[in-house]
């Protein structure tokens, strides 16, 4: 099989390895004379990037590329980047990067012409945006985990409340989307590990997520079974262009899927990585047992289900929970957040915090602070 496709689902989807070579002509296409290219200090300095960089201009377009992004993009590097927007007179923003990137580039053309503070289109606030104003976004992805590229939200923290937000409207999804296997090879084993637990994350929340959209939970059978099959092989041999191939593909179906909704690993994740600055990634992966144990009297019969569907030998709760954990060991993931340098002396505020996040809404559970402190406590302690 031809691991190559042109799909438009849910955007035009450029896939397959070599097919970076299409990105002058996606930007052209888009109407792009002149594009910002958003990216990380890390990839900045990789030479693909000036290699990318070089078949623009080669191709008459005019780019200049920023890159003061954190790990965790706060709402600072999100108005630097509309500063450098405005300031070059660009007309599209091209992001590239793993979910750091691609969140900060597709804030930055949300709110680039809005004339508002970032903050205003928190929540509900998405309707103060003039979707006339938001230029067009390519997203190119390097790491195979969030799925950002598919998404029409991003994730920004707020840097003086130390709070993430997420920032939401239709036209954030890029139009154009550029996934090309091969540029994510160089990612080194811990972060092909983390990053494919994220994928694994929104798949599986969006899988078991109470609300009704059958379509999104076939995405997330099919998007969990890609992650149990090739993350171990691409963390074993990151030249696996195979494993790499499918892994991209199940970080877009996690993002696809979960339109659906998410829930606690990501409740609790998002406070924590405000507060600690920790990889989103590896936080799910080290919180989703301990969630996976204190959702279970409401999911204990789907999970069933899929571990028929994912055939796995022994069947039921038990035996997916037991696969988790021995997917983690075989990674190298932190079996508690203690491995993270986190401590339990604020659980009672990211309690808190986690019931204020839009993602417990679709949790299968509506737990109370209390109960996300205790989780909270429980994944620092190791007690499952």
């Amino acid at each position: 099989m031809d691991l190559v496709g042109n799909w438009n689902y849910p955007s035009n989807y450029i896939f397959g390895a070599g097919r970076i070579d299409q990105l002058p002509q996606c930007a052209k296409t888009m109407g792009m004379t002149n594009p910002l290219v958003v990216t990380d200090p890390g990839i900045a300095a990789l030479d693909f990037l000036t290699d990318i960089k070089s078949s623009l201009i080669a191709e008459g377009l005019s780019t200049h590329i920023f890159s003061a992004i954190k790990a965790n993009p706060t709402g600072k590097n999100v108005a630097k980047g509309i500063s450098a927007y405005n300031d070059g007179n660009h007309d599209g923003v091209i992001a590239i990067g793993g979910g750091s990137a691609i969140d900060a580039g597709k804030a930055i053309a949300v709110a680039c012409k809005q004339n508002r503070p970032l903050w205003d289109f928190v929540g509900d606030g998405f309707e103060l945006i003039d979707p006339s104003l938001v230029p067009p976004i390519i997203a190119v992805p390097t790491t195979a985990g969030t799925g950002s590229e598919v998404g029409r939200a991003s994730v920004i923290t707020d840097d003086e409340k130390h709070v993430k937000n997420i920032i939401f409207h239709p036209k954030m999804m890029p139009g154009t989307v550029v996934a090309d296997p091969e540029l994510t090879v160089g990612l080194p084993k811990k972060l092909t590990a983390a990053t494919g637990m994220d994928a694994l994350s929104h798949n599986l929340e969006a899988y078991y997520a109470p609300s009704y959209h059958p379509m999104a939970a076939g995405i997330a059978v099919e998007g969990i079974r890609l992650v149990k099959n090739w993350l171990p092989k691409a963390v074993a041999d990151g030249t696996n262009i195979e494993a790499r191939s499918h892994m991209l593909v199940a970080s877009s179906m996690g993002a696809t899927a979960f339109q659906r909704g998410l829930g606690a690993i990501h409740a609790l994740a998002h406070p924590l990585g405000a507060i600690y600055d920790s990889h989103h990634g590896m936080l799910n992966a080290i919180l989703m047992p301990y969630v996976l144990i204190a959702n279970r009297p409401a999911i204990e019969d789907i999970i069933t289900d899929l571990t028929h569907s994912l055939q796995f030998k022994s069947k039921g709760f038990t035996a997916f929970l037991d696969w988790v954990l021995e997917l983690r060991t075989e990674l190298e993931i932190h079996h508690t957040l203690a491995g993270l340098g986190i401590d339990d002396s604020r659980a009672n505020e990211i309690g808190e915090m986690a019931v204020a996040d839009p993602t417990a809404g679709t949790n299968p559970i509506l737990h109370n602070a209390q109960a996300y402190s205790a989780i909270l406590r429980c994944a620092i302690n190791g007690t499952l």
